[in-house]
């Protein structure tokens, strides 16, 4: 839960530090700007809000690793809700209205982090989980959207190096076997979900890994 933290907090001091003119460059998630980016984080503030609510009285049927459904195919914006996210960025139109916003729903849902029952069961996506369970998952989706934010903002700060750890960490039980010790944690993530190709070198070094991956993670 201290991991969750440090994530998500080292993510909102990011989205709070960005320019505004900085809104409109491309984020690394394909199709969306800086500026849908972070619309999707208030989303994701609000799924915790509402999942930490959400208790559960069966026993859990996933973990911080089962959590996350593999796709077949890197989402291609058609998603309703993945499509409906540029033009609620839009509609907030300047930046600091959007910071605005994810700093009041991203505090909530940090406060409300701290203040939960890690060993609690809780509800979400069909899946019942353990309080302790969702929010380690949930540091390799902060980790990972730390990076699509800094994407092409070479100046801005990297995420944590233990949060990086931990997401890498997170990431190769996924993936069922380690990346290569020579990948820094932040390109083994960025390899590893598809976000960067990797190069010839880094493909010999993959071996036979390279055939698992990307991993798309849903």
């Amino acid at each position: 839960m201290d991991l969750f933290s440090r994530a998500w907090t080292a993510l909102l001091t990011a989205v709070a530090e960005t320019p505004d003119e900085d809104f409109e460059r491309p984020s690394g998630c394909t199709g969306w700007r800086v500026r849908d980016l972070v619309c999707h984080l208030v989303i994701d503030a609000q799924d915790v809000l509402i999942t930490l609510v959400t208790p559960a009285d069966t026993e859990p049927s996933a973990d911080a690793v089962t959590y996350w459904d593999l796709l077949a195919e890197p989402p291609t914006g058609d998603d309703p809700l993945d499509a409906l996210i540029p033009r609620l960025a839009t509609a907030y139109g300047e930046p600091r209205w959007l910071k605005f916003h994810l700093d009041d729903v991203g505090s909530a849902a940090g406060r409300a982090a701290e203040l939960a029952d890690p060993a609690a069961r809780v509800s979400t996506q069909d899946k019942v989980l353990t309080i302790g369970d969702y929010l380690s998952a949930y540091v390799l989706e902060w980790t990972l959207h730390h990076l699509d934010l800094i994407a092409h903002l070479p100046s801005a700060a990297e995420p944590p190096a233990e949060t990086l750890a931990a997401a890498r960490a997170s990431l190769e039980k996924i993936a069922g076997t380690a990346l290569p010790a020579s990948f820094s944690d932040r390109d083994a993530l960025l390899i590893g979900t598809g976000r960067r190709t990797p190069t010839a070198a880094e493909t010999v070094a993959l071996g036979e890994r390279a055939a698992k991956l990307p991993l798309i993670l849903g």
